[in-house]
């Protein structure tokens, strides 16, 4: 690890609602010495710097948590925020990998198995100018007969360390076990001081609340562990359900029962008149949601009552992801219990119903229950994945050349609610059974069982040949895209979701897909979905009009078979900032407010890659000065009617907001058969791998076998680098990652903060 500096670093807790561009999760950082100034200002915020940006942001004093430098370094080896996030609130792992030095036996995992090796590396895998420190990963040497399981001590071009053959490997801590050391304890230092541990108010015979992942149970102390951590508990009932057993469970996730029952503050939750405040529609237990910086946001209510200092009625919150900024507490004192980082405190105004169960049994923007509210079963959740969907029989059943449907109805309805609109609009009389059996017949079973029969996919396709819509539904392969344009357009008459404006033309034009179309003399190599998407729109000149909810992209062809691209890495997250045709952009050298866009900077590799150029006035004439440039002709870039007067009324520099698109799923094609991958979670190894017809069972009279599986060997190649991944075979990439990189055909994303409003 690099050596101690003279900053101090920080992770970022919680998403500052000011700050739409900054993630819980963020690495952030401070001289000590500066740090010291502030202290003694005694402000409530402290100016930081985020790994990975010049710009320096005032975050709240609430929203962060001290790290220790190697902490730090080994954090920033993960990919996403998320992914940090999660490990820290943990932190088990993350004790356990400081312990480690070179010559520790270690277990690393690869692909789902654990494999014997010693440490032989600890240290970065590649240098940064712009920050201090960057993320720290581990060089195994594998042992035993797990030896040429690997690749070698070499990481771009550069040796770390010296094994054998096909014996070395790099791994982040999380993908590290010491095999002899015990569990460390958790030294998570924020910068209020943290309660001290429940260990000492812990007692064997206690009654006990204990998490196991999101779930919450009940059971009586045996035993306390104190070396490793841990608390041996007699489980009322396990996480599998059955009555009576033993569980061992970290001592982090125990709470004593006498705390909520004594110590919870439970006073402040009486029937609340609506009048007086209240909101009639939601009490303790009801699924609501707020909107945060991120957008919408949705938990459950655990408390109602008033907060000391505060006049207005309060909810108490447990959210669905770690967004929050506690467990339960406010001030100290408990009002409820909730896993790290899920609870937060809002007014009860600012609650509403969950939108994701309302549909056209909604009043008002109400759920009547007695509408019936087993059609309304939302989308499968990233922790419920397992639970649900994976294994054999599972997804939905292929018969008779039916993969397209299945495949683009898996991508859209398992994990996504970015379309459900279609399960719910109104539409016309003669349409409404296909709706309903779209519904009730296929996406309700998907979601509620994980299975839905082929049988249920037939009557739709019937239903849909009896429309008079093609004569071979039932019996012949389609397209994917003329599908969902038969179901989105001249069925369910969904408004288009994708508006298009040429350049220098004020005529939007719809469509419900964007076929990428890219120059045959281009100069990519192994593109992204990013650069695939910004050469389009620069060849076609095209802009967005606006954020679309859901963009469906298909990538260029010729034909079924002919692929532009032997390999097309998918972009996790698809910045359209740049795409659209009005609003503030930043400037790609200092980072502030663009005012100028130069089209013929777009290939310069001075700059990046590819992309859409944006600079700002002073920038632009330094950049502009050159004689290879002194010809171009920047064009000013559009604002909102007085924005540029509020973003120059004056405070601290900001930066521009970023627009970005989450993928969450791809359809692959390869000889005429469609598959899926979905994306189901944050970290980088949510992902499912769906086949209609994996298997059959039987011959002439036998049945399709559907298959859904976990592919965690995604990760692997999403972060390999690219003179690597361009010298992989197809043949020689692991389980079905080939697939994905090799035959991707569609790309799904959607807007965390659009999908609602549409």
């Amino acid at each position: 690890m690099a050596p101690k500096d003279k900053n101090i670093y920080f992770i970022l807790t919680a998403t500052p609602a000011p700050f739409s561009c900054m993630t819980a999760g963020q690495i952030c950082y401070i001289t000590e010495d500066r740090c010291s100034q502030q202290k003694k200002q005694k402000k409530d915020t402290v100016r930081v710097k985020c790994i990975g940006s010049p710009i320096e942001h005032d975050l709240p004093l609430d929203f962060l948590c001290i790290l220790p430098q190697e902490k730090a370094e080994l954090l920033l080896a993960l990919i996403t925020n998320e992914e940090r996030l999660d490990e820290f609130a943990r932190s088990e792992t993350l004790d356990q990998a400081t312990a480690l030095v070179k010559g520790s036996e270690v277990t690393v995992e690869q692909n789902g198995k654990w494999l014997k090796g010693v440490v032989r590396y600890i240290g970065r895998l590649s240098e940064t100018n712009l920050d201090p420190i960057a993320g720290v990963f581990f060089g195994v040497e594998l042992q035993g007969e797990d030896k040429g399981k690997g690749q070698d001590g070499t990481y771009n071009f550069k040796s770390l360390f010296s094994c054998g053959k096909n014996c070395g490997m790099f791994a982040p801590f999380n993908r590290i076990r010491p095999m002899h050391s015990k569990p460390a304890g958790s030294s998570h230092t924020p910068w209020s001081s943290v309660p001290e541990t429940t260990e000492e108010q812990l007692s064997v015979g206690n009654r006990v609340t204990y998490f196991i992942g999101p779930e919450r149970h009940h059971g009586m102390v045996l035993q306390l562990l104190k070396e490793e951590g841990m608390v041996l508990i007699s489980t009322d009932r396990d996480e599998h359900g059955r009555e009576g057993g033993e569980t061992t469970v970290s001592l982090e996730c125990v709470f004593k029962e006498g705390d909520e029952t004594e110590q919870m503050d439970t006073s402040g939750s009486p029937e609340i008149p609506k009048h007086l405040g209240g909101n009639a529609d939601i009490d303790v237990n009801s699924m609501v949601e707020v909107d945060l910086a991120k957008g919408p946001t949705y938990g459950t209510v655990k408390w109602i009552g008033y907060l000391p200092g505060k006049s207005d009625l309060m909810a108490g919150l447990e959210l669905e992801e770690d967004c929050g900024v506690g467990d339960g507490k406010f001030k100290d004192k408990r009002y409820f219990t909730s896993l790290p980082n899920r609870s937060l405190f809002v007014k009860l105004t600012s609650c509403r119903p969950d939108s994701r169960f309302l549909g056209d049994s909604a009043s008002n923007g109400h759920f009547d229950i007695s509408a019936g509210s087993q059609d309304n079963v939302p989308p499968i959740r990233s922790q419920d994945v397992t639970k649900f969907l994976l294994g054999r029989m599972k997804g939905i059943q292929g018969h008779c050349n039916s993969c397209y449907m299945d495949s683009a109805l898996f991508s859209l309805f398992s994990c996504s609610s970015v379309l459900d609109s279609l399960l719910y609009k109104g539409t016309k009389q003669n349409d409404k059974h296909i709706q309903k059996t779209l519904l009730r017949e296929i996406v309700c079973p998907l979601r509620r069982e994980g299975f839905v029969a082929d049988r249920n996919v037939m009557k739709l396709r019937q239903q849909l040949q009896e429309r008079g819509h093609s004569p071979s539904y039932t019996t012949d392969e389609k397209d994917p895209e003329e599908f969902l344009t038969l179901i989105m357009q001249d069925i369910l008459s969904l408004e288009p979701p994708l508006k298009l404006k040429p350049l220098g033309m004020e005529k939007v034009e719809t469509s419900y897909f964007y076929q990428i179309f890219v120059d045959y003399n281009n100069t990519l190599v192994l593109p992204t979905v990013q650069q695939l998407l910004e050469h389009s729109f620069y060849n076609n000149g095209l802009r967005l009009a606006e954020v679309p909810s859901c963009l469906i992209l298909t990538m260029p062809r010729s034909g079924k078979q002919f692929k532009m691209f032997p390999k097309i890495i998918p972009s996790l997250e698809l910045d359209i900032t740049a795409l659209l045709s009005s609003g503030p952009q930043q400037c790609v050298l200092c980072g502030q407010l663009a005012h100028v866009e130069c089209m013929e900077c777009f290939g310069d590799p001075v700059f990046s890659n590819t992309g859409f150029k944006h600079f700002c006035d002073t920038c632009s004439a330094q950049v502009h000065l050159h004689p290879c440039r002194k010809s171009h002709k920047p064009t000013t870039v559009p604002l909102p009617e007085g924005f540029l007067h509020m973003w120059e009324s004056g405070g601290p520099p900001r930066t521009p907001p970023r627009e970005k698109l989450e993928l969450f799923a791809v359809l692959c094609i390869e000889t005429s058969h469609y598959v899926s991958f979905v994306k189901h979670g944050p970290k980088a190894t949510d992902w499912i791998f769906f086949d209609s017809m994996a298997d059959r069972m039987g011959e002439r009279d036998g049945f399709n076998v559907p298959q859904v599986k976990e592919c965690p060997e995604v990760e692997r190649y999403l972060t390999m680098h690219l003179a690597e991944l361009a010298a992989q075979g197809p043949r020689e990439m692991e389980g079905v990652a080939k697939r994905l990189f090799c035959d991707g055909y569609m790309y799904l994303y959607q807007s965390p903060n659009m999908g609602l409003y549409h």
